[in-house]
């Protein structure tokens, strides 16, 4: 293990833990439970990712992301998904000026930082691939001229898993955009007591009054630098390459995961290591990760899925399989 001197000290964990810490606070004050997925999308943000959100209508999938987004103090945009939807209905398009007798680009709900996806797959293909370039490199491009989206950029898209008439599926460049897949379950019995007495008081109406901002565009940039700078040991590298290694030669699989998953790891395990207080990465970090991060980028082969396995089976057994470094 390497030695790290006094002077050599890598990073400040202390005052991104609290800020985050009180993100969960301020969330918490609407949204009761569903703890792993308030954590996921605040890893998200710190690693610079996307994040598709799963799990049947009223479980608070939408109401979550907007209160993240309340949280920070940058633009939001909600884009409601449906068959109809054109790519310039979310991208923008030209749009002529009888001043200047020019075409002036107006710009789409898209440009804007925290972009709010309803029921992604809900619109066709073409619409679906109008995100691949925004998503992939925070950039859109219209009639030669690149258009940056501005800083920082995050997409939170929701998918229901159980109605699938007028659905779409999202093809497997689009999934591959999304840093985590978070599956979002039914509250306990104890949460649920406690979202109707949260539901009788009007706090989930208002929230607006309730939820304050906590974090700018700016303490956003510098918490993700620190999060960049999270030490990892080789050894732990050599655990998430195996990991990864090991899904492209499972015979359960048909498809594993692709180098964009190892270094979705490699970020989501930093993240979540700073948000523990730590500038330092440990297995169980990555462990934690690796559910997310690999559930909706490999396919398992048709007879695993004609037995009911699911991803997070073979996950759980690939995980079995490799030796967790010491």
């Amino acid at each position: 293990m390497e030695e790290t001197t006094p002077h050599e000290f890598r990073t400040n964990a202390g005052g991104l833990n609290q800020s985050f810490l009180r993100v969960r606070e301020e969330i918490g004050k609407v949204i009761i439970g569903q703890h792993q997925m308030i954590d996921f999308l605040m890893a998200a943000i710190l690693a610079d990712g996307h994040v598709l959100i799963e799990g049947v209508p009223g479980v608070a999938k939408t109401l979550t992301a907007k209160l993240l987004a309340r949280t920070i103090d940058v633009g939001f945009s909600r884009i409601q998904f449906t068959p109809d939807l054109m790519p310039s209905d979310v991208l923008g398009t030209s749009v002529f000026n009888p001043q200047n007798a020019t075409f002036q680009f107006k710009h789409g709900p898209v440009f804007s930082n925290i972009i709010l996806i309803d029921e992604i797959n809900r619109s066709p293909a073409k619409t679906q691939a109008a995100l691949f370039e925004v998503m992939e490199e925070k950039q859109m491009t219209f009639d030669g001229i690149t258009h940056q989206m501005p800083a920082p950029f995050m997409v939170l898209a929701t998918q229901n898993p159980v109605e699938h008439e007028g659905t779409y599926r999202l093809p497997e460049a689009q999934l591959d955009r999304f840093m985590f897949k978070v599956l979002v379950n039914y509250p306990t019995l104890e949460e649920e007591i406690r979202i109707l007495h949260n539901t009788h008081e009007g706090k989930t109406t208002h929230f607006q009054d309730i939820v304050q901002k906590v974090l700018t565009a700016s303490a956003i940039e510098e918490f993700r630098k620190q999060a960049a700078g999270v030490h990892i040991e080789p050894k732990v590298l050599e655990y998430i390459a195996l990991i990864i290694h090991e899904t492209r030669n499972n015979k359960s699989l048909y498809l594993g995961a692709s180098p964009r998953a190892s270094v979705a790891v490699l970020k989501g395990a930093k993240a979540f290591a700073i948000m523990s207080g730590r500038d330092f990465v440990t297995p169980d970090d990555v462990i934690a990760v690796i559910p997310a991060v690999l559930r909706h980028r490999i396919i398992l082969t048709p007879e695993k899925e004609m037995e009911g396995v699911s991803p997070d089976d073979i996950i759980e057994t690939i995980l079995k399989k490799v030796e967790v470094p010491r």
